[in-house]
């Protein structure tokens, strides 16, 4: 069975419904899935919770998901460049859950490993610590922070073959493979498709077995 579509909205059919929750790999602007994200905006779904190191910036990436109020809730680290995502965070029409970045990275990693918690120093003593467990290990205190796992996650590679083996280029391997591996359904939008046995086998980043379905971005 092919796992290649023929456009993002494709890609997507039958896997988005209202309330879900929606892992984005991508760094900044580098290596996001702008076409499936810009699909999610065109479908009309909504209530939205989405994980992704950045919420994009006004208009573009996830900001587009913000301008269309389709997202409820962003589980996010750095959200200082979206004007939209400030104004309705404060003015309360969207949740935000907070986490340090390593910490986001390593709850999406856990989470796609099948890990449900682990504990960590950092955040220890700030806001990020209300309302967690706290355990001391070694005469230090550490909280405890949950692993992450979403409906679907959407990526973003620079070759895949129609295995659905990927390879990410530079800052693109960030966040992305820990978000291949963290969805129960896994879209990768990818800028070419290579033949099976082009890609060698030593320098896959994320194997075929995470990803469902594959595009080739326009």
């Amino acid at each position: 069975m092919s796992k290649t579509y023929a456009d993002a909205r494709a890609a997507l059919d039958g896997v988005l419904f209202d309330g879900m929750t929606i892992v984005a790999g991508g760094f900044g602007l580098c290596g996001i899935p702008e076409n499936l994200i810009a699909a999610i905006r065109d479908s009309g779904v909504k209530d939205l919770t989405v994980i992704s190191n950045n919420a994009g910036v006004d208009g573009f990436g996830l900001g587009m998901l913000l301008n269309s109020r389709q997202v409820k809730k962003m589980i996010s680290s750095y959200v200082g460049e979206n004007k939209e995502f400030e104004r309705q965070y404060l003015s309360g029409e969207l949740e935000l859950e907070f986490a340090p970045q390593g910490t986001l990275a390593e709850r999406i990693r856990a989470g796609g490993a099948g890990i449900p918690g682990f504990y960590t120093k950092t955040g220890v003593g700030t806001l990020i610590a209300e309302g967690k467990e706290h355990k001391d290990f070694g005469g230090e205190t550490y909280i405890l922070e949950t692993g992450l796992v979403a409906d679907l996650a959407i990526v973003k590679a620079w070759k895949a073959d129609p295995y659905g083996n990927l390879v990410y280029r530079k800052t693109a391997r960030n966040f992305n493979p820990p978000a291949a591996t963290a969805g129960k359904v896994t879209v990768a939008e990818v800028e070419e498709i290579v033949p099976a046995g082009s890609l060698d086998p030593d320098g896959i980043h994320t194997p075929g077995v995470y990803v469902q379905r594959l595009v080739q971005g326009e």
